[in-house]
């Protein structure tokens, strides 16, 4: 995935990677009222109440750069049994590394069979951008998407869940038991 997407994120943030301190450049983003309206309509969320990420760009080997840091975030969304507000923090990590598109260190060594061998517990593969721009906004908002919970529970809706549970099982009711009842009498 290349970073020159059509849609521009609600938070996004261009940094040139051309002009990076050897120490790198901190980046803090707060969003506004108008961005965090955007991000809740694009996440479907019921509203965002606070968003900050608090980001290092620094240059990385041959052209590449990397960000490091963490996005906060309060939100609120709807319950997926009731449709009740639920309210949640976010807090995630930030470790992301871009290289530019024309870089060898862009090249994947691909296994003979033709098979491209990727390692779940291991680091993510760097992602692609083109020029001399990288939209950091854009990384802390898929770093708060990550932390976006997809099913999230009121507290009457976990407490019907958890008493669904802990009732006594029901009788176990053969599979035959209503076949029985369609024999015939004779």
């Amino acid at each position: 995935m290349t970073m020159s997407s059509s849609t521009q994120s609600p938070i996004s943030l261009k940094a040139n990677v051309l002009r990076l301190p050897r120490k790198g450049m901190p980046v803090l983003i707060e969003a506004d009222d108008s961005q965090r309206a955007a991000l809740a309509a694009e996440h479907d969320l019921l509203s965002v109440e606070r968003l900050q990420a608090d980001l290092l760009v620094v240059p990385w080997k041959n052209g590449g750069v990397r960000v490091t840091g963490h996005v906060e975030a309060e939100i609120l969304q709807a319950c997926v049994a009731t449709l009740e507000p639920v309210a949640s923090s976010i807090r995630e990590q930030i470790d992301a590394i871009y290289i530019p598109e024309g870089s060898s260190l862009a090249r994947r060594v691909a296994d003979p069979s033709g098979e491209i061998l990727i390692d779940p517990d291991g680091p993510d593969a760097p992602e692609l951008f083109v020029g001399d721009m990288i939209d950091v906004g854009a990384t802390a908002e898929e770093f708060f998407a990550l932390g976006i919970d997809p099913y999230p529970r009121s507290r009457a809706a976990a407490a019907a869940v958890e008493t669904s549970t802990d009732d006594e099982p029901a009788e176990s009711v053969s599979p035959f038991a209503k076949l029985r009842t369609l024999k015939p009498e004779g």
